[in-house]
């Protein structure tokens, strides 16, 4: 029987992935806490630690008006859609830069601790039922903004690491829980406006999330789905969090097995978020 609390999507997996989340947090804020590092660079292109932090108090920020509206029933912007979001996030980011390391950090923790109220009172209907409109994205169930806040906290933590030049590691559980955000990634950020002739790629990942999953990419996008792939002209294998670093492009990873250039043209596809 499959383990359910490692699948973001259950109810049974909150109190699992909250944990989580905690604990990369607190990881992230003795990082950024450092006054030596504030203006250090990071893995993120022309960002330095202060500009992380930038983007979390911006991110987080922006997931209130659409929580609030999910309970009040308020109306809620139209979605700015995801092929402009890097640019208006690097904007937003270094607008806070006029704060102090004390200011910043102090909102961004308050911040955070207003969202994981939120999170911890969902309760096993409303975890996957209640409807948030994200600022970029539009309607999402609310789980969704529990495993973003993972993103933010264990990518963008790799992110300060890896700026440092110290050995480092994405942390297993926070991997294998992302995993299957990957695909919804992949899916909401492939543009297809290049592919001319159908093509599939098997992608293999290992650890609790694990598994077999055929990519199938047309002129009308990318669809995935959990099946064989022993026949297909190319696989490409990852473990957990080279998969994640991969997807959110930190990284070239994978060990491709078959069709260098068609496993090639599935990583062209995809654009920045």
């Amino acid at each position: 029987m499959p383990d359910n609390t490692w699948n973001f999507m259950d109810p049974a997996s909150q109190d699992r992935v909250l944990t989580v989340i905690r604990r990369d947090a607190d990881d992230f804020f003795a990082l950024v806490s450092d006054p030596a590092r504030w203006q250090a660079r990071t893995a993120c292109e022309g960002w330095e630690v202060r500009d992380v932090v930038g983007h979390m108090i911006d991110a987080t920020e922006g997931y209130f008006p659409g929580w609030d509206a999910a309970h009040t029933g308020a109306a809620t912007p139209e979605p700015l859609g995801l092929t402009g979001m890097a640019a208006r996030c690097d904007a937003n980011a270094k607008a806070f830069r006029s704060l102090s390391q004390d200011e910043a950090i102090a909102r961004l923790r308050a911040d955070f601790d207003q969202l994981m109220v939120a999170f911890e009172k969902l309760d096993n209907e409303s975890w996957s039922g209640l409807i948030v409109s994200h600022p970029y994205m539009g309607p999402l169930p609310a789980m969704f903004f529990a495993i973003f806040q993972l993103v933010d906290y264990a990518v963008h933590g790799w992110d300060i690491r890896q700026g440092t030049d110290a050995p480092h590691g994405l942390g297993g559980d926070s991997a294998d829980l992302l995993v299957p955000l990957m695909f919804v990634l992949w899916q909401a950020t492939t543009d297809a406006s290049s592919v001319t002739e159908p093509f599939s790629v098997g992608i293999r990942v290992t650890g609790v999330n694990g598994g077999d999953v055929r990519i199938d990419v047309s002129p009308e996008g990318l669809q995935y789905a959990p099946g064989a792939i022993d026949d297909l002209p190319v696989i490409i294998d990852f473990d957990a969090a080279s998969f994640v670093l991969t997807a959110y492009g930190r990284m070239n990873a994978g060990t491709v097995r078959g069709d260098a250039a068609l496993a090639s043209r599935l990583r062209s596809l995809f654009f920045a978020v």
